[in-house]
């Protein structure tokens, strides 16, 4: 498939990477121009935006969610049938605080509201060292899973198959409305879960418990954590076993 990135920080640039290794036709852009890119370690064609949407079946969002607006105009001109993909997430200390998402509107809601444009939410709930290194053949024994949400079943299933190919078991979230379910703060997230209990974790998410959940983890921080530090962290503070 066509598909563009735009946005090449860790989850874009590994993605660039994981698919275009995968036969796809991978071109990344970044918002701020096309000089952005000049030191990222991308694959596939860097562009400039305005040329990012010519000739490509998805869009993925890999972007601050603050920068969102700036690039409705450029998805006003994608053809209508281009799936656009969030991989976005909220952090007021990063984000300014949003006062939608702050009286419960979903992130990707939001997101879609902005662009005037359906999406489908994924690839937002793994760290971007577990998309790069963690990935895994369907045979392999408790492979990790990914939530994807949207409201298109069709291009849900496109984007989960995506995820399968890039070594990961997709979990259906339902529609847009429900990807909260996926967001910083709840059990599913960054938690590295097999299908079933991200299945779970999904189910027992607390919407009101997530913004408090999602800021408390930030108290936990600390320089030199491992990768593996932060997942035990997550799921210490989420209560998953």
């Amino acid at each position: 498939m066509k598909i563009g990135i735009i946005g090449a920080g860790p989850i874009g640039a590994t993605l660039s990477h994981k698919l275009h290794a995968k036969g796809h036709h991978v071109k990344v852009a970044d918002a701020r121009g096309l000089s952005h890119l000049k030191d990222k370690e991308i694959a596939g064609e860097a562009v400039a935006l305005e040329q990012l949407g010519q000739d490509i079946d998805i869009l993925i969002i890999s972007l601050p969610l603050a920068v969102v607006p700036q690039i409705k105009e450029m998805v006003s001109q994608l053809k209508n049938n281009v799936i656009i993909v969030d991989t976005t997430n909220y952090y007021p200390f990063r984000d300014a605080q949003i006062t939608k998402i702050e009286e419960g509107m979903p992130e990707s809601v939001w997101v879609s509201e902005q662009l005037g444009r359906d999406v489908i939410k994924a690839f937002n709930n793994q760290l971007a060292y577990t998309l790069s290194q963690k990935g895994s053949s369907q045979k392999s024994d408790n492979r990790i899973a990914m939530a994807v949400a949207g409201n298109d079943d069709l291009q849900k299933e496109i984007i989960m198959n995506i995820a399968d190919e890039v070594g990961f078991d997709a979990v259906d979230n339902g529609t847009l409305q429900n990807s909260w379910r996926q967001q910083p703060g709840t059990p599913a997230y960054c938690t590295e879960l097999n299908s079933d209990d991200m299945t779970k974790a999904l189910e027992r998410a607390d919407k009101a418990a997530a913004p408090i959940q999602r800021d408390e983890v930030g108290k936990y921080f600390e320089p030199g954590m491992t990768h593996e530090d932060i997942v035990h962290l997550n799921r210490k503070l989420y209560k998953v076993n």
